[in-house]
């Protein structure tokens, strides 16, 4: 039986924000504010109809108007999209795929903590390439490269990246696709917090040579309830793979959950203008409460997604800070969830109201270390 280990971010949260009642201020969470069926189902000029959908199985890659919809949104064409159950999914299955005696994976470090968990439980070896906060926690093409060796079979890139919101330019991610494809190896580019970007707008990386693209519902378009994701792969014949280890695995997504998502993604225009405005309102509270840390507080400001990476400057371990703020009814995520324990993930895109309370908390319990 494989031993997986403890996923601490995951059982942080879930003591939080599933207690009773619910911590009040989350900063620990990386998604968007929180939409109903209701508000999904307003959304555009005429109420989505539910109450019609035949409660059977769905094709294993997806409806066709479902993968049209994910298609617009990433510019790609819908013959390369394969639904998935979230992205999660997607993830397992292209560790399976890849598995193979002594075979590794690539992964940033920091990074979301479920890369190397299950991609150890399919007997794939992680190696990891450094994001340091003194180089603004840039993702180097050079740096992943050197992490690449023979036996390697994936090398993924989180674009912006979680937890630090860090991007990679599109033109890097060209060439880092290019130079993989010499070795033989695909770059799968995951684009959860894709189309995010607080500096210059960027194209997704769908339609790359030599990359597969995954993303989800659950980040940018904040709607985790719907566990939606999706893998875009030009390759047919890996297409093919994907989707027999789809329908293995889990045979196919449930019609009402897609039809539910093909109506988030077709007005997705009005979920991103919601989430921007909170996400940029909260992050200017942010940039406020560094700068008044007298510092104490430091951090690399996010270019996309949700979070953010700060650190408390004397190097101390964040975990009681976190625990004593939690006891405050403010939930932010210890670095160590990421193995990086004097850091924190701040996630300021979800709370809508009462953000300014949360910081405001924040720079209390910075002001009494």
């Amino acid at each position: 039986m494989v031993d997986l280990p403890p996923f601490a971010l995951d059982h942080w949260l879930s003591a939080y924000d599933f207690a009773t009642p619910p911590i009040a201020y989350n900063l620990a969470s990386s998604t968007g504010p929180r939409w109903s069926v209701a508000d999904l189902c307003a959304l555009g000029d005429a109420q989505l109809a539910i109450d019609d959908v035949v409660l059977s199985y769905a094709p294993p890659e997806g409806s066709r108007q479902l993968r049209e919809a994910i298609a617009a949104f990433h510019g790609a064409d819908p013959d390369a999209v394969i639904a998935t159950t979230g992205a999660s999914e997607a993830l397992s299955i292209l560790f399976c795929l890849c598995a193979r005696p002594g075979a590794n994976i690539v992964l940033p470090d920091p990074g979301y903590p479920a890369y190397a968990a299950v991609s150890q439980a399919w007997g794939l070896a992680a190696r990891t390439y450094r994001l340091d906060r003194e180089d603004g926690f840039a993702q180097r093409a050079d740096a992943i490269l050197a992490q690449v060796d023979a036996d390697t079979s994936l090398v993924i890139l989180n674009t912006p990246h979680n937890p630090t919101g860090t991007v990679m330019p599109r033109p890097d991610i060209e060439a880092l696709a290019a130079a993989l494809a010499e070795r033989g190896v695909p770059l799968l580019v995951d684009e959860v917090y894709h189309p995010l970007y607080f500096a210059a707008p960027q194209r997704s990386a769908a339609g790359i040579a030599n990359v597969i693209v995954t993303s989800d519902l659950s980040k940018s378009l904040s709607l985790p309830g719907l566990r939606m994701g999706w893998l875009i792969d030009v390759d047919a014949d890996r297409r093919a793979r994907i989707v027999d280890a789809r329908s293995y695995f889990t045979i196919s997504a449930s019609p009402l959950l897609e039809r539910l998502a093909t109506q988030a993604l077709r007005h997705c225009d009005a979920i991103l203008a919601r989430l921007c405005v909170v996400a940029q309102r909260n992050m200017a509270m942010l940039d406020a409460l560094v700068a008044q840390s007298d510092g104490r507080l430091a951090w690399v400001r996010p270019n996309g997604g949700t979070t953010a990476f700060p650190w408390l400057s004397d190097g101390r371990d964040s975990r009681p800070f976190c625990q004593a703020l939690a006891a405050q009814g403010v939930l932010l995520a210890p670095g160590d969830c990421f193995g990086h324990p004097a850091h924190m993930r701040m996630g300021f895109a979800q709370q809508v109201d009462g953000f300014d309370v949360a910081v405001g908390r924040i720079a209390e319990a910075l002001e009494a270390l």
